[in-house]
């Protein structure tokens, strides 16, 4: 459609250009017979169309005489003429074809700025290669704090290694292997320094102190034993005291064998079963436990321990009309109370009321 509206617009200049050449022609003879020297007058070349622009170009005059200013004044009319005439066809091709504009902004930056080359963008891994890696402290994890039993006091220590020495070097009936002990006695007095480094505290339950005290009581009587072996009778040793001698150690308190039977055992807990617990090494005493007391086992081994010492006839005979018992029932009648009516407690064959009661006599030879 532009180009054929450029034609139109062409083949219209061009005739109006030869009418306006004829007109000139005419004015000019008219001019010209005046004059004695006739113009030379070159040929008006075709416009010029570069794109949608229309080039003019005006035509060349040469001439030598005076009446050149004349040709130019009469050309005014008809060069008015012309444009009159393609004003509306150069209208409308303008419209159609509107003028070509200068390039956008964008377009002008694009063609007249001379970018720089691009500098090459690093990779992540070389940003991250060059940035100087700062560690952070390391967080210490505290350590979880230990679990608390909820309405218990915290244990007392382990008796394990004496259970291990009593399940090793005692029988079940009591009698002790003090050779074995003195063989052992590596482990022996490990376990004798571990009571010494532990004693009691008032954390402890009721029945963690009172075993502590049974285990003390025998482990050490049987420390005395094995430090002194070969020995008849613990009769034999400090004069026949070996019970009030305080050599016993235990936290920052030297303990004797009495002190811990007779000044805590018995008036701290007030129970008499501790006499069928406690061993003083020989065979008329209840025959040592072969394991360690305990919390746990403590309340049913004192009645395990006493119904079986009452009901033994090497320490005790019950029937008829007699009733001949161990020493112990004598020497310790403030802790038993009715005599009769503690037997009868434990005893499978009753003792009748108004029975004789009579005491044996004590064996001191070593309970091995």
């Amino acid at each position: 459609m532009k180009n054929v509206l450029k034609m139109a617009f062409f083949a219209a200049l061009l005739s109006v250009v030869a009418c306006g050449d004829a007109v000139a022609e005419k004015e000019t003879a008219v001019v010209a017979a005046t004059p004695t020297t006739k113009p030379i007058i070159k040929e008006t070349p075709a416009p010029v169309v570069a794109e949608t622009k229309v080039i003019e170009v005006e035509p060349v005059v040469e001439a030598s005489t005076k009446p050149v200013e004349e040709k130019t004044t009469a050309k005014a009319p008809v060069k008015k003429a012309i444009e009159k005439a393609v004003a509306p066809i150069k209208a409308k091709v303008e419209k159609v074809v509107p003028k070509k504009e200068a390039p956008a902004a964008k377009e002008v930056v694009k063609e007249e700025v001379v970018t720089a080359p691009k500098a090459a963008i690093p990779t992540k891994e070389e940003v991250v290669k060059e940035i100087p890696k700062v560690e952070a402290p390391k967080a210490t994890t505290p350590a979880p704090a230990p679990k608390k039993e909820v309405g218990r006091a915290p244990q007392a220590f382990s008796h394990a290694a004496w259970n291990a020495l009593a399940q090793k070097h005692i029988s079940a009936t009591g009698k002790v292997n003090y050779k074995g002990f003195k063989a052992d006695l590596t482990a022996f007095d490990a376990y004798l320094k571990s009571l010494s480094d532990n004693p009691i505290q008032s954390s402890w339950s009721r029945n963690e102190k009172m075993a502590y005290w049974i285990n003390a009581y025998n482990a050490f009587t049987i420390k005395l034993i094995v430090d002194n072996y070969p020995v008849k009778s613990i009769m034999d040793l400090e004069g026949g005291k070996p019970w009030d001698k305080k050599w016993i150690k235990l936290g920052d308190k030297t303990y004797s064998l009495n002190n811990i039977e007779h000044d805590i055992l018995r008036p701290t807990y007030k129970d008499a079963r501790i006499h069928f617990a406690v061993n003083c090494a020989a065979k008329s005493c209840p025959p040592v436990w072969n394991k360690a007391w305990t919390a746990a086992n403590l309340n049913g081994q004192l009645e395990r321990s006493a119904k079986s010492f009452i009901n033994n006839t090497k320490y005790n005979s019950v029937g008829g009309s007699n009733a001949t018992i161990s020493k112990i029932f004598e020497w310790y009648a403030v802790d038993f109370g009715n005599i009769v009516d503690y037997l009868n407690k434990y005893a499978t064959t009753k003792v009748a009321a108004g029975t004789t009661v009579k005491y044996q006599a004590y064996n001191w030879a070593l309970n091995e």
